[in-house]
């Protein structure tokens, strides 16, 4: 097994593969399979259709289990682990009830639309622009879970077996991480994002904490990020003392009656200070001003303004 952070698949176990996308920043997810005799299980589809394409080629290439995907898993309502789902539409979709219903708030369409409008939102329009630049939405039809569920579910690849545990809502509303028991492997979805900053979408932040514990106890060796290189247990600690941190710092701020971007821009970050996205320090404490009662703008496009802002700011 190879824990170098390259494009590509990488061979965790007999089987079991990351795929993974260098350099882990926006937009740019892992996704994983796993693989028993002549079917296999697919952890995530890419962002676009194109990404998505080359990945499926590439799983192909590498083992014959691929050439029959029989279960989809979406560990989250993203675009980047889910928008690729057209492609492996003959599978069983899988996710979480509350992933599924957040998937139809933000289809690729409106991605595609946001996009186009983006010369006329400002400087938050121009953050977008850039960050999704390598991606193209025009194409890409939404494709929802065929099957859902809530807690925990159990599947079968072959012999091997894969469990589902719903952990959200955190960075999102509907959170799934897929453990397999056998190999000691958790593919994470967004709960780890390995060298850069979260986003918290949904929050709380102490629910994302828990979530962190709950992948803990189940005693990995390996993790699979939704961004970044491939981990070890102690990059969820490392995640919940960044967490632990901007709790204790926000709060002190805002009792102080500092905005959130003056706040992201006053805290020092410590031993997180060289994570990646650092704009997304502001999103984060927007969403510790919400778990602390702040009836302020906390929207989407505020979030994005703010992270337009500070990203000008550590650029």
């Amino acid at each position: 097994m190879s824990l170098r952070y390259e494009k590509g698949l990488s061979e965790l176990a007999e089987d079991v593969w990351a795929y993974l996308q260098p350099d882990g920043g926006w937009g740019w997810s892992n996704a994983g399979l796993v693989g028993a005799d002549d079917r296999s299980l697919l952890v995530d589809t890419l962002f676009d259709l194109r990404l998505t394409g080359e990945m499926l080629e590439a799983m192909r290439m590498a083992t014959p289990a691929a050439a029959r995907i029989d279960t989809v898993v979406n560990t989250h309502a993203n675009g980047d682990h889910c928008y690729g789902n057209a492609l492996v539409s003959d599978a069983v979709i899988v996710s979480s009830a509350r992933c599924a219903e957040e998937m139809g708030a933000l289809p690729p369409q409106a991605m595609a639309s946001m996009l186009r409008r983006a010369p006329a939102l400002g400087p938050a329009g121009a953050f977008l622009a850039r960050i999704f630049a390598p991606f193209s939405f025009e194409d890409v039809p939404l494709t929802l879970p065929s099957a859902t569920f809530e807690g925990r579910l159990e599947l079968q690849v072959g012999e091997r077996a894969v469990t589902l545990l719903e952990v959200g809502p955190a960075h999102t509303s509907g959170d799934v991480v897929a453990f397999l028991p056998a190999e000691g492997i958790v593919f994470t979805g967004d709960i780890l994002f390995h060298g850069a900053h979260p986003i918290v979408w949904a929050g709380p932040i102490s629910n994302w904490i828990e979530a962190c514990q709950r992948v803990l106890a189940l005693e990995p060796s390996l993790l699979v990020p939704g961004h970044g290189p491939l981990a070890t247990p102690s990059a969820l600690q490392d995640l919940m003392g960044y967490f632990e941190l901007l709790s204790r710092e926000a709060r002190t701020r805002f009792d102080a009656g500092m905005t959130p971007l003056d706040t992201a821009r006053d805290i020092d970050l410590g031993p997180y200070a060289g994570w990646g996205e650092a704009e997304r320090v502001v999103a984060n404490v927007h969403a510790l001003y919400r778990d602390f009662g702040d009836d302020g703008p906390h929207d989407a496009l505020t979030l994005v303004a703010d992270m337009a802002s500070l990203a000008d700011g550590v650029s």
